[in-house]
């Protein structure tokens, strides 16, 4: 191995290559994600420190009366330990990993993508990013069917930074925000918007925000002192999916 080939591998020229292969791309939050990671060498030898996969997202967050898009790491997995890859050598990583229950859905302006790095001392970090479509999974899907039901149109889901009240494991919030377009509350509410908090596979909370409609005098003192905004909180189980339009129904009703 020539000096200079030493020289250039240090700073990324000649450097292994890495590429992840998923077995699928469209995925829901809570189950497994597989695929392979193909780590290609260079022109040298090089000595791969680690090899890591994370997951990320976007959000707004607000800073000094500004917004801004902030990138979330969402979890990470440390796939081997250090080894030799050598010149021109094709190496293959099988992996698995389970995707968190709080993973943001690819809805609206929200994406979700995993990163794959080499860590390689002193040399610029090659890495590899693919987008993951996430798709609701059963008890989020009936929560959708049940409000597309009742006349609800979606508008907007963003992921957005939390305040401290409304955060658990991550530094935001996906909030989908829905208008009445007809049914029952057509008239009776400005929109509706919903943040899922999931709690295991077969329950869900719900957490809703219910935006009244102002009326007459005292309803539109109500909405310039933000009083018309009221926060509902539902648990949904497995075992409710078949009556979720009428007990959403009936908890909305009960606000407005």
């Amino acid at each position: 191995m020539s000096f200079f080939n030493k020289v250039f591998a240090s700073v990324g020229i000649g450097a292994a290559k890495v590429d992840t292969k998923l077995k699928k791309d469209r995925v829901m939050p809570g189950e497994e994600v597989r695929g392979i990671v193909e780590i290609r060498g260079g022109s040298t030898e090089q000595n791969i420190d680690d090899i890591y996969l994370s997951l990320h997202t976007t959000y707004i967050r607000e800073a000094d009366d500004k917004k801004y898009t902030a990138t979330a790491q969402i979890d990470r997995f440390k796939l081997t330990q250090s080894f030799i890859i050598k010149e021109n050598e094709t190496k293959e990583i099988p992996f698995t990993f389970r995707l968190p229950l709080e993973m943001p859905l690819s809805m609206g302006r929200t994406k979700v993508w995993v990163s794959t790095g080499l860590d390689i001392k002193n040399a610029v970090d090659p890495s590899d990013k693919d987008y993951l479509t996430v798709v609701p999974n059963q008890l989020m899907h009936g929560v959708f069917n049940a409000i597309s039901e009742l006349g609800f149109r979606l508008r907007e889901a963003e992921c957005e930074q939390a305040p401290r009240h409304l955060r658990r494991n991550m530094p935001f919030v996906q909030e989908f925000e829905f208008v009445p377009a007809s049914g029952p509350f057509r008239g009776r509410l400005d929109e509706l918007e919903a943040i899922f908090y999931p709690n295991s596979e077969n329950e869900i909370e719900v957490l809703m925000q219910v935006d009244r409609r102002a009326r007459g005098l005292g309803g539109f003192l109500s909405e310039a002192m933000g009083t018309d905004e009221t926060y509902v909180r539902m648990n949904i189980h497995a075992s409710d999916l078949s009556s979720l339009k009428q007990k959403i129904q009936n908890t909305i009703g009960s606000y407005c």
